[in-house]
């Protein structure tokens, strides 16, 4: 059995059809890349893998005691509710500050233990998060336009140490990314949404499909195609 297995997903809010008979598996160790234009229905359908949201109809089946770490697009704190990034390591996990110390050295944030959360820039947030999931050790991870507010050099970065994640414990990730021109080169499977699946497989299959290049056109099917070339050069962006 996958990981997890959608079957003929519907969502409807109100008279509002936003999935539309979605049906895919995410695999073992596999990193799936959900691609598709602004109101597609990407977070929604994110947020119906992770539970968060009713489907309407359609089934969604888990492997047994499946594990699942989530990062959201964006992360509010309380600015009222002081929190150093150590005590937010210790929320909800119990582990000796070694293994956190640890944790955030893969990251290279081992410098920020003592400091504020609501001091962080949003690409030391990230790595801050990533230091998180390593501590809980999912079988899956969900991440929803993780490059968000980050700047080119910073997003690189960010997918460097997602991929080390991934390599490091051998979970399955499921990501939004508009990012295609880096994200591509690393991603095992492309989901082309809007509204339906529009096209699905490898990124060189989904590069030559009509229906990414309407949506995407063909500057990012040259930028894959760049990335690609590179892909096992020790220079490699990821």
């Amino acid at each position: 059995m996958p990981l997890v297995d959608l079957k003929n997903i519907y969502v409807n809010f109100g008279k509002e059809k936003i999935l539309d008979n979605i049906s895919f598996n995410i695999d073992y160790q596999k990193i799936i890349t959900l691609i598709g234009p602004n109101g597609a229905g990407k977070s929604t359908l994110a947020r119906a893998i992770l539970g968060l949201i009713k489907i309407s109809s359609g089934t969604i089946l888990k492997k047994k005691n499946l594990r699942i770490s989530y990062i959201p697009q964006k992360i509010c704190f309380n600015p009222n509710f002081p929190i150093t990034v150590e005590q937010f390591m210790h929320l909800n996990i119990n582990k000796h500050n070694k293994n956190i110390i640890h944790m955030l050295k893969q990251v290279h944030s081992e410098h920020l233990l003592k400091q504020s959360v609501h001091s962080l820039s949003c690409g030391e947030l990230q790595k801050i998060l990533l230091a998180r999931v390593l501590l809980t050790v999912p079988h899956l991870l969900v991440l929803d336009e993780p490059d968000h507010g980050l700047d080119m050099n910073g997003q690189i970065l960010l997918y460097q140490l997602i991929n080390k994640i991934h390599r490091i414990l051998s979970c399955s990730i499921f990501m939004i990314s508009h990012n295609l021109h880096i994200v591509m080169a690393k991603t095992h499977e492309v989901i082309c949404l809007n509204r339906s699946i529009l096209c699905r497989g490898t990124p060189k299959m989904i590069s030559d499909h009509p229906s990414f290049i309407k949506i995407f056109g063909n500057y990012y099917k040259q930028q894959y195609a760049l990335y690609c070339h590179n892909h096992n050069d020790k220079n490699s962006l990821i």
